[in-house]
């Protein structure tokens, strides 16, 4: 009988540790997926210098993965195309079916985390949407760029390193839906857009819940409103939103928005008022009309900070108005749409936007 000389069997035995050990590597990190939906961090442009000048959601999820080889070294990561728009773009029926497909990926055993790349236009307003709706103590985050990929100085690619490394920390399950930008970690609840250009434009009131530091991620605070699993909210149990619409304010405004909107069906208007969601004379008996038609209003400031107070402004119990929490109007229009989702009652409506 012959057998194989030592030095096959000893190389055999390496070549197959070897193998084993990459496996184990493999099984030991996080199954990361990355859902595209387009924006700025899938753009392109003809110039490296004139970075505004680009056309957004372009480049394919799997060209945005491959320009970054790096997060092979943190996560398993596998990419999933859903939408390739910017984010202006983004409509209630995109966010319900973005939310519905999100939903059956966390469910999956082999889905760690998810990180959504996202124009950040709206990148806020689908963080909100999210936080208040999916049903999963598994991290979320959404990532986004001010820069095409071809820019000089183009965020896209560290921040999407970044968002990837908060999806596969344990630190950010339960604290749920995220943004990562610019090396900051945000709540969904509390981000929004700051600046039509920089790189920083991220900004939440009550700051950031962490940092990515040196591929480090640190926490300091928590999420204290309710959401994802604490929601009463469910995309589950959603197939379409109730039309909620936001009218700006200023000086002179007029009525014609308010009555046009509320002829096309709004179920619900958010006055973007001035000040503490200020009404102008002349649009007091507009709104007062609309809602004796059964069209909810909502005050809410155009300064984009602090609390409107009720019966401050304006007599809101003796015209059956609503008030926004801190929301600005546009995360405001996504947390009405979802509440009458549930109910018309005026006490309700205005217990949820003060409590989430």
């Amino acid at each position: 009988m012959l057998h194989p000389p030592p030095k096959y069997l000893a190389g055999s035995l390496l070549l197959f540790l070897a193998s084993f050990c990459l496996c184990l590597q493999a099984q030991e990190k996080p199954n990361i997926l990355i859902v595209a939906t387009g924006g700025t961090i899938a753009g392109a442009s003809i110039s490296s210098v004139r970075s505004p000048a680009y056309q957004a959601a372009v480049v394919p999820v799997d060209r945005i993965i491959a320009a970054v080889p790096d997060i092979g070294k943190v996560a398993n990561v596998t990419g999933e195309q859903i939408f390739q728009v910017p984010s202006e773009s983004f409509n209630d029926e995109r966010l319900v079916k973005l939310g519905k497909r999100l939903a059956e990926l966390l469910r999956q055993r082999d889905v760690d985390g998810i990180v959504v790349t996202h124009g950040v236009d709206t990148i806020e307003e689908t963080a909100y949407f999210l936080n208040l709706t999916l049903k999963s103590r598994k991290p979320v985050v959404l990532v986004g760029a001010m820069r095409p990929g071809t820019a000089l100085s183009s965020d896209g690619a560290l921040n999407l390193y970044e968002a990837v490394l908060v999806a596969s920390s344990k630190e950010a399950a339960g604290k749920g839906t995220l943004v990562v930008m610019n090396n900051e970690i945000h709540s969904g609840r509390d981000v929004t857009m700051n600046d039509a250009v920089k790189t920083n434009t991220l900004r939440s009131p009550y700051g950031p819940l962490g940092l990515v530091v040196e591929g480090k991620v640190m926490f300091y605070r928590q999420p204290t409103r309710p959401h994802t699993v604490a929601s009463e909210f469910d995309i589950d149990k959603l197939s379409t939103l109730p039309r909620v619409d936001i009218v700006y304010n200023y000086g002179n405004v007029s009525p014609v928005a308010y009555e046009a909107l509320a002829n096309a069906g709004a179920k619900a208007i958010i006055h973007n008022g001035t000040g503490n969601g200020s009404v102008a004379e002349q649009i007091i008996p507009v709104l007062q009309e609309i809602r004796s038609k059964g069209v909810h209003v909502v005050r809410a400031s155009r300064t984009g900070n602090g609390v409107v107070i009720r019966d401050g402004e304006q007599p809101d119990d003796r015209f059956d108005w609503l008030v926004t929490g801190d929301q600005n109007p546009q995360k405001a229009r996504i947390l009405m749409a979802l509440a009458l989702t549930k109910t018309s009652d005026r006490q309700t409506l205005q217990d949820i936007l003060w409590k989430y």
